[in-house]
């Protein structure tokens, strides 16, 4: 097999990747818009908190995925954020670092009225900025 064709291969099996992140981000993102929508007991808001831990996971990688097909690599999620700021994909840099750390809150987060809050900026921030950088992405 010639070198070429296997790089059209990877190409090929990269793109299909991409694609299914973007299909598994975009799932997510609707359940998550469906939860924020509608929470308001405690076990609805950790309910929603949940999804955003989740479509957050998707959110970078897809990112992720999207800057590797232009040939940058990054390796966190703060790197992410950054490059796709730098890029213009992402619209507001500041909201996406908030972003990780009230992510990395979310996994050990016990206390009700700091939970409402992340819940908060979910359903008021976040929720934007995901469907303005899928927006962008799919202008590219």
């Amino acid at each position: 097999m010639s070198c070429v064709l296997r790089l059209c291969e990877r190409v090929s099996l990269s793109m299909k990747r991409l694609e299914q992140i973007r299909s598994d981000f975009v799932n997510a993102l609707k359940a998550l818009e469906e939860a924020v929508s509608q929470a308001t007991t405690d076990l609805e808001v950790d309910g929603a908190i949940q999804r955003f831990e989740f479509t957050y996971e998707l959110f970078w990688k897809l990112l992720r995925a999207h800057l590797q097909q232009q040939g940058l690599v990054v390796n966190t999620p703060k790197e992410c954020f950054k490059e796709a700021y730098r890029l213009r994909i992402l619209p507001d840099e500041e909201t996406a670092l908030k972003m990780v750390d009230d992510r990395n809150l979310t996994t050990h987060l016990y206390d009700k009225p700091k939970s409402r809050e992340v819940f908060e900026r979910i359903k008021l921030t976040y929720v934007r900025l995901y469907n303005e950088a899928l927006t962008r992405m799919q202008a590219r």
